[in-house]
């Protein structure tokens, strides 16, 4: 299942290195860029699509970490999104591309991202919909045995937004963008990119693509001592622990003095 997800990777970066995945990925940078705008902290990390794409690099965060399940440019670390090695309660903002639909478990992944994600912490989901022209094409191209659409797994936004509230998540917003793909030339290009234009201002909600915007609400609970030594070895605690500041000692004057007074206070 390791090597299978890697041939998706690769292939769903080459799609996007296509002229109608470029146009895509430029669409969802600059829609997630507006809902990240607000999320602040300090750590964001984005899983799925390798960091050879970002989608937060202009983010006010400034630790951006990129999450693979193979090395690549930009990957930061390489890691089965079913299970993290990082520390419960510990990222402010998540963005999981395309990850939950190509996922052997996408329950598993849901639930991880859910458990690093720090209470009031942001999470965006981008994922293809499979109720539009993209889904449609996508899905007859899966019939045919392509590389790619065959191992996918669409997951519907309203799915979707129902195990989020199970796990005590609140879904805040929902973006559908790519409602055509700009195919042809000249006046029909540029009709075209205009329509989709409108219908991404209008939030219409049959585009290829959704970016569902939701928040963990679920309060942070202390836990035990004697489980979190036993994960230490494998989680990675992302917030630094302060180095304890030695307390400057007493200088012997003050200490001669402090006892002459103690001693007049007894012979009085």
């Amino acid at each position: 299942m390791q090597h299978d997800h890697i041939d998706v990777l690769t292939e769903l970066e080459r799609w996007y290195a296509l002229e109608s995945g470029q146009y895509l990925m430029q669409a969802i940078r600059d829609a997630v860029q507006d809902l990240i705008d607000t999320a602040f902290g300090y750590h964001i990390l984005q899983l799925g699509v390798s960091g050879a794409r970002p989608l937060c690099q202009d983010s006010p965060i400034n630790h951006r970490l990129y999450c693979a399940q193979r090395a690549g440019a930009g990957v930061g670390m390489v890691a089965d999104p079913e299970e993290l090695p990082l520390e419960s309660d510990s990222v402010d903002a998540i963005i999981a591309h395309h990850c939950l639909e190509f996922a052997a478990n996408p329950h598993q992944v849901l639930r991880e991202i859910q458990r690093v994600l720090t209470p009031q912490g942001q999470l965006l989901v981008v994922g293809f919909n499979p109720f539009s022209l993209l889904g449609c094409n996508t899905r007859m191209r899966g019939v045919m045995r392509d590389p790619l659409w065959a191992r996918h797994r669409p997951l519907r936004e309203h799915r979707l937004a129902d195990w989020l509230r199970l796990l005590n998540c609140e879904v805040l917003d929902t973006r559908w963008l790519f409602a055509l793909p700009p195919v042809g030339s000249g006046r029909l290009r540029r009709a075209i990119a205009q329509f989709d234009h409108w219908a991404a201002q209008h939030n219409v909600p049959f585009g290829g693509v959704y970016i569902l915007h939701a928040t963990k609400k679920v309060a942070g609970l202390n836990r035990p001592r004697k489980p979190l030594l036993a994960r230490s070895k494998r989680l990675i605690g992302l917030v630094p622990k302060p180095a304890p500041v030695p307390t400057p000692a007493p200088r012997s004057g003050v200490i001669t003095q402090t006892l002459l007074s103690d001693e007049g206070n007894q012979a009085a």
